[in-house]
């Protein structure tokens, strides 16, 4: 495209994305460029600059007739962008001093590969952060609650607060994945409820309110949100309780075959794989799931397999 006109500039990616939604669906086509100053990290906790969005100079009289006429519409619901960071701002009980934070933690990789201007930075170095800073606050906490358990208990006990399935867990409660900033071709196929993007997001959330207000607003956050299970983890047979064991006992009850795990696949690079398992019972494909480990999915699996067994 040549001889650009800018028609709109903000601060907030989500709403330069929305605004360019916007602007497509009445076919006019524009381009994101944003100015950043550079920085050693692929975010910064109070970036400057702002996000740029420009059309052909011959429609560019249109394009702000169009986003004025829908200047509180986001994605179909007419609410003023700033509401809806607060209202995922009041679920999760803190409040953002740098919203950029809370909008890189919830962008995916795949909305950042359909922006053409590069302007757009995924949450894959938040969701690595995350995981450490969620690892040392569990760590922590088992080691406060539980001293006399031996290395191994906590060891397990953590593998299960941390799993996919636990964190996707509380992403769905935190209505997460209404929130995801994902690209359309993710979008098209279910983004929102899988529960491998769910956890990543989470983990990305994590990282953003260490990075935003540091390490103690992350674990009050996080003992918050896990601290029944954390409670959990001191009774007897916690470990009996699990998907996979409660799972067995189900289909026990109901005279059935004991459920058999396979892996169906496999995707990502080593150290960031997810593994895809599905769960039988009787050679009948019941539920799938996925996780960072073989367990982890297994887990998910038997827990979707659950909620789809008749119910007593």
């Amino acid at each position: 495209m040549s001889g650009l006109t800018v028609i709109f500039r903000t601060a907030s990616n989500i709403e330069a994305s929305v605004v360019q939604a916007l602007l497509d669906s009445h076919g006019i086509e524009s381009v994101r460029t944003s100015g950043p100053p550079a920085s050693l990290f692929p975010f910064t906790v109070n970036p400057m600059g702002e996000t740029l969005v420009s059309v052909r100079d011959d429609e560019a009289e249109e394009a702000v007739r169009v986003i004025e006429s829908h200047r509180e519409q986001v994605s179909g619901v007419v609410v003023p962008l700033p509401q809806q960071f607060l209202a995922l701002e009041g679920r999760i009980g803190y409040r953002f001093r740098d919203r950029g934070l809370l909008e890189h933690a919830l962008t995916h990789k795949s909305k950042a590969h359909e922006d053409p201007s590069g302007g757009v930075i995924d949450n894959e170095s938040l969701e690595f952060l995350g995981d450490a800073v969620l690892g040392l606050v569990i760590a922590d906490a088992l080691c406060r609650r539980f001293p006399q358990s031996s290395e191994g208990h906590k060891s397990k006990i953590k593998a299960m607060l941390v799993s996919t399935a636990s964190l996707a867990e509380l992403a769905e409660r935190l209505d997460l994945g209404e929130h995801m900033i994902l690209g359309r071709g993710e979008e098209k196929t279910g983004g929102r409820r899988k529960h491998a993007l769910l956890a990543d997001t989470c983990e990305a959330l994590i990282a953003a309110i260490y990075l935003d207000g540091g390490l103690e607003p992350s674990r009050q956050f996080l003992l918050r949100e896990l601290g029944e299970l954390l409670d959990e983890a001191g009774r007897p047979d916690y470990f009996g309780r699990d998907h996979k064991s409660r799972l067995q006992e189900a289909v026990q009850r109901l005279g059935r075959p004991l459920p058999t795990y396979r892996v169906a696949g496999e995707a990502g690079p080593e150290h960031r794989k997810m593994f895809h398992v599905e769960v039988l019972v009787g050679g009948e494909l019941i539920a799938q799931g996925t996780g960072r480990t073989k367990k982890d999915a297994e887990q998910d699996a038997a827990k979707a397999a659950l909620q789809a067994l008749p119910q007593e």
